[in-house]
C-alpha cells in the first residue's frame, strides 16, 4: 500500500506565504516524478509544479516566479513554497507521485489552501 501525506495547508491573506510538503511511504520502489496539483471548487485538477528524478521542474504559468517546488526523489518528500498568494490560488493541493517502472500515478488525499482577507 502506498500512501501520500501532505501537510502545510490552511489560511493566509493575499500576499502571504505558506510551506506545503508531502511524504510518500509504503510499497513504492522507485519515483519518477512527483509534484503538487490543486483542485478549485467547480474546477478541473490542474498542474501546479512537478520535479523529476532528474531535478527537472515544470510550473504552471499562473504560479511562475511566486511557488517554488523542492524535493528529494529519493527520499520521496516534495516541498512547495507557495508565496505572494493570491485568492484565486484558493484549491485543494494533491501531492503526486509516478512510479518509475510502473508509471502508476499515487495521490494524497489533499490539503486546503484558503487565499482570504
Amino acid at each position: 500500500q502506498v500512501q501520500l501525506v501532505e501537510s502545510g495547508g490552511g489560511l493566509v491573506q493575499p500576499g502571504g506565504s505558506l510551506r506545503l510538503s508531502c511524504v510518500a511511504s509504503g510499497s513504492i520502489f522507485s519515483i519518477n516524478t512527483m509534484g503538487w496539483y490543486r483542485q478549485a471548487p467547480g474546477k478541473q485538477r490542474e498542474l501546479v509544479a512537478v520535479i523529476t528524478s532528474g531535478s527537472r521542474v515544470t510550473y504552471a504559468d499562473s504560479v511562475k516566479g511566486r511557488f517554488t517546488i523542492s524535493g528529494n526523489i529519493v527520499k520521496k518528500t516534495v516541498d512547495l513554497q507557495a508565496n505572494s498568494l493570491k485568492p484565486e490560488d484558493t484549491a485543494v493541493y494533491f501531492c503526486n507521485a509516478i512510479e518509475t517502472l510502473s508509471r502508476v500515478n499515487y495521490w494524497g488525499k489533499g490539503t486546503l489552501v484558503t487565499v482570504s482577507s
